[in-house]
Formats: C-alpha cells, sequence, structure tokens
C-alpha cells in the first residue's frame, strides 16, 4: 500500500533530487518528460523539461514520478507559473512511497473521454449512513436458509443464536432510532462493539484485516466526541463495563447489520449466566454473517425498493490514469461525495478514437481538499488486450518484458 513520506525524509528526498541530478517523469499523450530541479528545494520548486511545455499551463495539476535507489515515489504538482522549458510549483504536501503500482500515473489524454456508472442498484435510505460500503450478494446465504421466507429465516437465525448467547434482540432502527451509547457507537462507525468479558477490558486491536470491531481506542475518540474530557476517558470506560457486570452482563457484543452504506440496525447478543465460555472471535463471525443474510433478505423481499435511486452516468474530473487504475476528483456539495466509498465498484467506460474499454473499477483510497473530493480506484476485471492497447496509449511504447509486473494486476 502506498505510504506518505515524513516531513524529514520528504526534505532528504528532495535534496537527493537536486543533488544527484535524478529525473523527475511526467507523461502526457504518450510523450515523456524528464524534469531536472534547478535549485534546492524552499516553498517552491523550479523544474527544468528536457522538451518544450507547450501543452501546459498555469494552475493545473501534473502527477510526477521519481526512482531513488530502487524505490519508487510519486508525488503531484501544482504548477504557479509556465515559461518555455520550465515550470514554478508549490512544494507537495504528500509524497507517497511503497507504491502498489510499477508506472506512472499520466493526465489523461486529450482524446479521451471517461464515463463512470455505479455497478448494481443505488439507494437513498433514512439510515444510519456510514464511510464505507458492503457488498451484499447472494453468495452470503447459507444453503439451508431461503431469503424470500422471512418469518422462517429470522426463526432459523434466532434459535442458532441461542446456541452460544444466554440472551439476544435483533433491532430495526426503521422502528427505533439510536439512543443507548451501544446504539450510538455501532451506527456512527458502522463496526461491532465487541466485549468478550465485562469484568475485563474492550480490544485494543482489531484482527480483520478490513476493520470491523470497535477497538478500545476507537470507544475512547467517540467518548471524547461526546465532550467527555481525556483525562476521564480511562474512568468512563472502567464505569460502561463495570455497569454492565454489576448488571449481570459478564460478555457482550452488538453487531451491525450493514446494507451497502447504511447501518439499517443490529444484533444484540449476551451472556448473563456466571461460568459460561464468553465470547469468542468465532462466534463474533457467525453473527456478522447472520447480520449479511438478514440485509440480503430484506433486499430480496422488496424492503428497500422506496428508496433506490435511478442509476445514471456521470463524469468525474479524471486527474490521472494508469493502466491499472486511475484518480478522479468530484466537486464538494455534490451528492456523489457521499455515495461514492471505499469498495463501491463502478463500471467505467473510456472512449479513445480507436478503442473503447468497458472495465470494472473499485474504488481503493478517498480523500478530499477545500475544493473537491478524490477517488482513487483499480480496474478490476480489464481484459489483456485492453491493457496492452491502454498502455501503449498512454505511455507511448510498447508494453515489455519488464512490465510483466504490471500485466499482473498492480495499480
Amino acid at each position: 500500500m502506498a505510504t506518505p513520506v515524513g516531513r524529514i525524509e520528504k526534505e532528504f528526498l528532495f535534496k537527493a533530487i537536486y543533488d544527484e541530478r535524478l529525473p523527475v517523469m511526467y507523461i502526457k499523450d504518450g510523450n515523456e518528460y524528464a524534469f531536472t530541479l534547478e535549485c534546492p528545494a524552499g516553498e517552491e520548486l523550479i523544474f527544468n523539461s528536457d522538451k518544450p511545455l507547450a501543452k501546459i499551463k498555469n494552475n493545473s495539476r501534473l502527477p510526477l514520478l521519481f526512482n531513488y535507489r530502487g524505490q519508487v515515489i510519486d508525488f503531484t504538482i501544482d504548477i504557479l507559473t509556465v515559461k518555455d522549458d520550465s515550470i514554478t510549483c508549490k512544494i507537495p504536501d504528500i509524497l507517497y512511497k511503497n507504491l502498489d503500482r510499477n508506472f506512472l500515473r499520466v493526465g489523461a489524454p486529450s482524446d479521451m473521454k471517461i464515463l463512470f456508472t455505479f455497478c448494481g442498484d443505488r439507494y437513498n435510505l433514512a439510515f444510519p449512513r456510514v464511510m464505507e460500503y458492503e457488498q451484499i450478494t447472494n453468495e452470503d446465504m447459507a444453503r439451508n436458509m431461503d431469503p424470500h421466507n422471512l418469518s422462517g429465516l429470522m426463526k432459523q437465525i434466532k434459535s442458532l443464536l441461542s446456541k452460544f448467547a444466554d440472551g439476544y434482540r435483533i433491532i430495526n432502527f426503521k422502528d427505533k432510532k439510536p439512543e443507548t451509547t451501544e446504539e450510538r457507537i455501532v451506527s456512527e462507525t458502522g463496526k461491532a462493539l465487541f466485549i468478550p468479558s465485562t469484568a475485563d477490558f474492550i480490544p485494543k486491536v482489531d484482527p480483520y484485516p478490513k476493520k470491523r470491531i470497535i477497538t478500545e481506542e476507537l470507544f475512547k475518540r467517540y467518548l471524547e466526541s461526546t465532550g467527555i474530557g481525556t483525562i476521564y476517558l480511562d474512568d468512563n470506560c472502567a464505569r460502561f463495563l463495570k455497569y454492565k457486570f454489576d448488571n449481570g452482563i459478564y460478555s457482550d457484543a452488538w453487531v451491525p447489520i450493514l446494507f451497502h452504506e447504511y447501518v439499517i440496525g443490529y444484533i444484540h447478543i449476551w451472556i448473563d449466566k456466571q461460568g459460561r465460555l464468553p465470547f469468542d472471535f468465532s462466534v463474533l463471525d457467525h453473527v456478522y454473517q447472520y447480520a449479511k443474510i438478514l440485509a440480503f433478505a430484506l433486499k430480496e423481499n422488496g424492503y428497500f425498493e422506496h428508496g433506490k435511486v435511478e442509476n445514471e452516468p456521470f463524469a468525474g474530473r479524471v486527474l490521472d490514469i494508469s493502466a491499472s487504475g486511475l484518480l478522479f476528483a468530484c466537486p464538494l456539495g455534490t451528492v456523489l461525495l457521499s455515495t461514492i466509498l471505499i469498495d463501491s465498484e463502478l463500471t467505467v467506460i473510456i472512449e479513445t478514437p480507436n478503442r473503447t474499454i468497458n472495465v470494472i473499477a473499485k474504488i481503493v483510497r478517498r480523500f478530499k481538499d477545500k475544493s473537491a473530493g478524490y477517488f482513487g480506484c483499480r480496474f478490476m476485471n480489464i481484459e489483456p488486450e485492453d491493457t496492452r492497447f491502454l498502455f501503449e496509449h498512454l505511455y507511448g511504447r510498447q508494453i515489455d518484458a519488464a512490465d510483466t509486473a504490471f500485466l499482473a494486476g498492480q495499480v
């Protein structure tokens, strides 16, 4: 995964670019430019190009890349002025290393048109919304469960919950808005509040690759957001657990029911009999699976149909593109900003004079500044011949043996 470079390392790298005359690469419309730093880096950078820069304008942004002793590093510059073969720009805030890609992102060629459409259905629902996307498919269903028999499915799930919990509840936020601390933190984070033992502590580490539990640190951040002072956080955590223990709850879990970017409710399970084994992560895995089954069954029974919205193509402002992904932007204030989430999938149509490419892209990165939201996509199912064409169209050269890592799908 791309890692931001620290301040001291950034200063060192720009010093190396100047001292060692390292070429900084930029590609546009199949033309490759090599920039060299004219003077030591300050608040501004002055680059000289090895060829004229007729098509580069003031106030534009350029994605650049350089290689420092085998480490590929990239960054984006905001141009202040262009004169002949010289560029003056602001020093970038962030440099990235440990890239998952081996090739320079380039500005979208002038003869390329790119349109996006959301994959599958989209919804506008009156449930708490989180900033991650949960894909719900038929594959989540167990073989012996019928998603179209909702009442029968609920009985099956309740029977399964009773095998490892003394008590359980399944709550729909349509009928009950989040009120308690547990409900609010689950609905605001989209993660499970998992307390194996109320006599101990909230887990400090989330073991899941795609984070799904509320750690002690996250719980304290939530308490802070409610106005509790930093010096009182440990005491409040202890009292929160003690209250449960004193009221006979010895193991506790609140698992969100997620549908797309919405928290539509939760499953609450607990142990109130002393001597029984506490919940472990295998129990949590089972309850998460039941929550996914419930969400899919609700969809199949038309529960969300009233909130379905028309899925029309849109044209994001493409900032840069490689043969395995792209970065685009949408202005702040647009509805799209709240619906394009990590793990969302988009259908991307890339039109050029000689070829039209249809590809699925997954959102792998999102961030924003004062003017726009930015979304990094990875192409998921691009055909080899489309990869080859896109590579040659972007970089102005044919793929050779040195590019095999790229063909393996790196972004």
